[in-house]
């Protein structure tokens, strides 16, 4: 049976004082008769089908609310509890946190139909996993059985979906995420949170919807106030040219970059390789960039400081002349600088054994080429 408390709040709301009393949210509907103060119209969608009691008291509601009236139903519970959860616990009524939460459960949002309420509980009783960058959500009940309707979320790593909690590090404090999103798996320093460089090994339980956005604020900044924004038809896009416009100081070379190297900027960083936002920007309106903007939840709303720090080396590169140099190599060795290039690139030089003398990336055989080729520590050529 449902939470009296529930009901009580339930019937309050639409017997208050006022002329917006009536209920209408995830399939319940409550109205209240003009003709009477005290005289109601309930009705009940489930799963696309209308349950209708008409002609209530405020007793009677409550009766049928409760489960007292023949009416005992656990659908009827789930409708109650979860208008309690979403109006009365949550709250925030058009705000990123309340649409963020209720598309980890993939409840209906403004421009998604989403699952309906007896739907979301039969999955909410064993979990319901989404996933946010390299971060796996799990909405669930706190106490199993969803009698009161009140949500639990957990929080972990992707590649850590199928571990048992106690090989993980389990955290309750949100601020725990800030340090684990500081550095990569072999300590290195993260300077861009959205990389897919996050580290493995921890998991927050039986956070509150508040703890869980706070939490993924902490791994991800922005990304839900943004992704809300995008969704509401508000995000503000600032392109390359707008963005680069305003640098000042040493910064502002940013400015002179050709137009088809920002191209080349776009696939060296923004790509899902690189950083799980998915880009929105473009070099300006109308004007789009070669490289895909990605596939991530998340939109990019602008170049970001390590793009425009990045793009600041690149400007100054692309303005010196052009010369032609002249080298020999063996045919082998040409490919092996091709080889050493895509490896530094894809970051997987740290996944190439010794003994994979093989792979022109291998450590021994880049040594072999620079003792080769290599005068006092520069490569031998002639400029022509």
């Amino acid at each position: 049976m449902v939470a009296t408390g529930h009901v009580e709040e339930l019937v309050r709301r639409v017997t208050g004082d006022g002329d917006d009393n009536d209920i209408e949210f995830d399939g319940l509907r409550i109205t209240r008769d003009e003709s009477a103060d005290d005289e109601f119209t309930f009705t009940l969608a489930i799963d696309g089908e209308r349950v209708e009691r008409t002609g209530l008291d405020a007793d009677g509601l409550r009766a049928v609310l409760a489960g007292e009236a023949g009416e005992g139903d656990e659908t009827v519970d789930a409708y109650v509890t979860n208008w309690h959860y979403w109006q009365e616990t949550v709250g925030g009524e058009g705000t990123a946190r309340r649409a963020f939460l209720r598309w980890c459960e993939d409840a209906p949002l403004a421009d998604d139909d989403g699952a309906a309420v007896p739907a979301r509980y039969a999955d909410l009783r064993d979990g319901i996993d989404r996933e946010w960058g390299q971060l796996r959500i799990t909405a669930r009940f706190v106490d199993g059985d969803g009698l009161d309707g009140e949500r639990a979320y957990d929080l972990w790593h992707v590649d850590d979906a199928d571990a048992d909690l106690d090989d993980l590090e389990t955290y309750d404090e949100p601020r725990a995420a800030r340090e684990i999103a500081t550095y990569d798996e072999d300590g290195r320093y993260r300077p861009l949170k959205t990389a897919p460089t996050l580290d493995t090994g921890w998991a927050f339980t039986g956070l509150s919807g508040t703890e869980l956005v706070d939490a993924v604020g902490f791994f991800y900044p922005a990304t839900i106030a943004n992704w809300h924004r995008e969704r509401e038809g508000t995000l503000d896009v600032d392109h390359w040219s707008e963005t680069a416009s305003r640098q000042s100081g040493i910064y502002e070379v940013v400015s002179e970059l050709p137009r088809e190297a920002v191209d080349w900027l776009a696939e060296a960083c923004c790509v899902d390789s690189q950083c799980l936002r998915r880009r929105e920007w473009e070099y300006e309106e109308g004007d789009d960039l070669d490289p895909d903007g990605g596939d991530g939840p998340f939109p990019c709303r602008e170049p970001c400081s390590l793009v425009i720090a990045a793009a600041r080396k690149w400007a100054i590169a692309e303005s010196e002349t052009e010369r032609t140099y002249e080298l020999e190599l063996t045919p082998s060795e040409r490919n092996q600088l091709e080889e050493l290039i895509d490896a530094v690139a894809d970051d997987r030089t740290d996944e190439i054994r010794e003994a994979d003398v093989n792979d022109g990336a291998n450590r021994y055989r880049a040594r072999y080429l620079r003792a080769k080729r290599f005068a006092d520590g520069e490569l031998e050529m002639r400029e022509q």
